[in-house]
Parts: C-alpha cells; structure tokens; sequence
C-alpha cells in the first residue's frame, strides 16, 4: 500500500483496498452521483404528492438540505438517507442502484440474493465512500455496507451520524477510530470487530496510511 499515489479517485482506493475485484469480474461498477440520486429522491417525493415542507416534517431534515440534495448539490449522509427514505416509504437501496434495477417484492421474498462487490455501485459523501450490498433483496431486516472511510479526524464532519438500531463493523483494510459524541472512543486493526448501539452519534476516522476499508452491518 505503500507504493501508492498520494492522490487517489475513488475507484482506485477501491481497487487498493480490494486487490483483484474488478479484474475477477471484468469492468468495475462505477459510483452512482449525487445528481442521480437527487432525481430519485425528487421523483419519489413528487410520486407521493408531497411538498418540500411536508417531506421536511416527516423525515425530520431542513428543507434547504432536501432540496439541495435534490438538485444534486450536496451528498447525503447515511443518517439522512435512511431517514428521507423512511419518510418516502423506499428501500434506501432503491437510491444507490443506477437506473431501476429491479427489486423483488416484500411478498415475493427469495430464499437468497448473491451480491459481487464489483458489480455493486458505491457512493462518494466526501468522508466516506460506501456500497449498500444485497441490495435486491426486499424489506431487509439488516443493512450490510461496505465502506471506505476517507475522514481522519472528528473535525472532517459537521456532526457526528446516529441512527436508531445496532450496528456491527469488521475492519477488512487499514485501521479505523470510532468516536462516539459521548466521549469514548474505540480503535480497530484489520480483521477486529466492534458492535454497538448506532442511536449515539459516532464517526469512523482511518488511522492507516491509505482510507481503511471496513465491513458493516446496520439493523
């Protein structure tokens, strides 16, 4: 890892991270944009007749935030996807897929669902660029990612992120610091896990020379 670049795109500290997954499979998913992300979450919300405002009291979030992240100005963090999808009544996953690939329905349930890292489009929020994976599979219970954390300090973020549930975390690359708002912290080499409750705000920060890579499990 050494031997890389200073600057790396997104897609490169995938391949570092992940050594042999684009080539195990042919052409590399590429991320999915801010912009496309933006129209789904507009076309959902005009689907449903709601307005700025409207959407804005049920999820909780400012107006200026939806409706920049609507126009594609701005990268939504997890926190806020999951609560604007929540609001909207959608998988997030149905966010992070390019087009409209499709999802099986709740009553429709397959026995499994295979993901290829590869094959699974990612998205940049600036301190962390992260993947939703098995994401076909409907009204999941868990919500596994995978996540390349970017950050390496508390001060790369606005605010801390919290979501209601539990949430489990494997460092696959690299190592990480989770800060918590409740001043603990925990580190993490590769191949160490940690699991905790994800309603206290926390961050993940990379401790190693390239952006770690981590493994986590949201439910």
């Amino acid at each position: 890892m050494s031997d890389l670049p200073a600057t790396l795109t997104p897609e490169q500290i995938l391949a570092a991270v992940l050594p042999g997954v684009a080539a195990a499979g042919g052409e590399e998913a590429q991320p999915v944009g801010k912009c496309e992300v933006g129209a789904k979450l507009r076309r959902a919300r005009k689907a449903q007749g709601l307005t700025l405002q409207q959407l804005a009291a049920q999820s909780g979030l400012a107006v200026s935030t939806i409706s920049k992240a609507e126009r594609g100005q701005i990268a939504l963090s997890y926190e806020k996807m999951l609560k604007l999808g929540n609001a909207l009544e959608i998988d997030l996953t149905r966010l992070f897929m390019v087009g409209d690939a499709p999802v099986a329905a709740a009553g429709e349930r397959p026995t499994v669902v295979k993901d290829r890292f590869a094959d699974v489009q990612h998205y940049e929020t600036g301190q962390y660029a992260y993947s939703v994976l098995c994401g076909a599979y409907p009204a999941k219970k868990m919500q596994p990612l995978m996540a390349v954390i970017h950050a390496r300090e508390a001060a790369d973020f606005a605010e801390t992120i919290r979501h209601p549930g539990q949430e489990f975390v494997m460092v696959l690359e690299g190592a990480v610091r989770i800060l918590f708002e409740n001043g603990q912290s925990i580190e993490l080499a590769r191949h160490e896990a940690a699991y905790f409750d994800s309603g206290i705000g926390h961050v993940y920060v990379s401790l190693s020379e390239q952006p770690a890579q981590v493994l986590s499990v949201c439910c």
